[in-house]
């Protein structure tokens, strides 16, 4: 190809010969950063929690008193 548009690189999220680049979108489900942290961050709140209610008893959750 003689053809100086070929020859471009890639602006603007197309390519030389001009289609368009699919853009990658961070997924809604599944393992990534945001999804790791929150579920993190739940656990060691009920984990406090759990430690604050058997404080409070006593005991703990599975004896009977």
């Amino acid at each position: 190809m003689t053809d100086a548009t070929a020859s471009r690189p890639a602006i603007a999220g197309r390519t030389a010969l001009g289609t368009p680049i699919p853009v990658r979108r961070v997924p809604r489900f599944g393992f990534h950063a945001g999804n790791e942290l929150l579920h993190g961050r739940i656990a060691m709140l009920g984990f406090i929690a759990l430690l604050l209610v058997e404080w409070k008893l006593g005991h703990g959750l599975l004896v009977r008193p």
